[in-house]
């Protein structure tokens, strides 16, 4: 229970790696805010966590609109009187090649990956200085912002490569308040939305889903899709003791696809 009575906001927490972030966060003992811009998902993830013994408020939140940003900030305040952690996750992306990529996509992912990260973390942030008690933000990156070839599409890979560069701005102007910030960088991700990006891919390159699948998982070293789960271990990890002093750092779990 090395998050006995710690407060967590999780973002994008539906489903995939914010829903498995928040359901282990729950084990170790934190009191989990779920947000999402689907509700019922969200209203769900925080029911079975009640479910098992642990305490989550489902909170119905659009990152890319920072009225709703303060909304959902303020709903977590609310119920638990504090922000000791950030996991900043919500996201989008689809597939399009390099040419096929809209002025749309580009203002889409952008309002939402980058923009509604960046802002959550400001606001959040804002909180953690204000109580002085310090505290933890983690930011869902990507080894796409990183250079990573198989990435779904240029616009998103751009919005993750804008979550990392925050993440080492805000490590420095934070830690000067005891405020933790990092990013995790997830390769290949077994995920409803990956799955999804997956098919599309398939789709536009004349193949089954399945030849799409085992064409990438022959690129991947260890040979195998991650699942939500493992990167959640990594982000609670994060905000457990063991990352009392880490800050300012980007990490992968990507199944040895960037070695670096």
């Amino acid at each position: 229970m090395q998050l006995e009575g710690k407060a967590v906001l999780v973002t994008g927490a539906a489903r995939g790696m914010g829903r498995a972030t928040a359901e282990l966060a729950a084990e170790e003992g934190a009191r989990v805010a779920v947000a999402d811009i689907n509700l019922e998902g969200a209203e769900d993830v925080a029911k079975g966590i009640r479910e098992r013994g642990g305490e989550a408020v489902a909170i119905e939140a659009n990152v890319g609109d920072l009225a709703s940003i303060d909304a959902m900030v303020d709903a977590t305040l609310a119920s638990f009187g504090a922000i000791d952690v950030l996991v900043n996750n919500a996201g989008i992306t689809r597939y399009a090649p390099f040419f096929e990529v809209t002025e749309a996509d580009w203002d889409a992912f952008m309002r939402v990956n980058a923009k509604g990260s960046f802002f959550t973390l400001q606001r959040v942030a804002r909180e953690m200085v204000a109580r002085g008690e310090g505290g933890r933000i983690i930011n869902m990156a990507s080894i796409a912002g990183k250079g990573f070839r198989g990435t779904s599409n240029a616009a998103y890979a751009s919005t993750k490569g804008a979550v990392i560069a925050f993440t080492y701005q805000a490590s420095s102007a934070l830690a000067q308040y005891g405020i933790c910030v990092n990013a995790v960088c997830p390769g290949p991700i077994d995920t409803e939305m990956s799955r999804g990006v997956g098919r599309q891919r398939a789709e536009v390159m004349g193949r089954s889903f399945e030849e799409q699948l085992t064409s990438g998982l022959d690129s991947i070293p260890l040979g195998r899709m991650i699942p939500p789960e493992d990167v959640a271990r990594m982000v609670v990890f994060l905000m457990g003791p063991g990352g009392y002093n880490i800050t300012g750092q980007t990490i992968h779990v990507d199944a040895g696809v960037l070695m670096s």
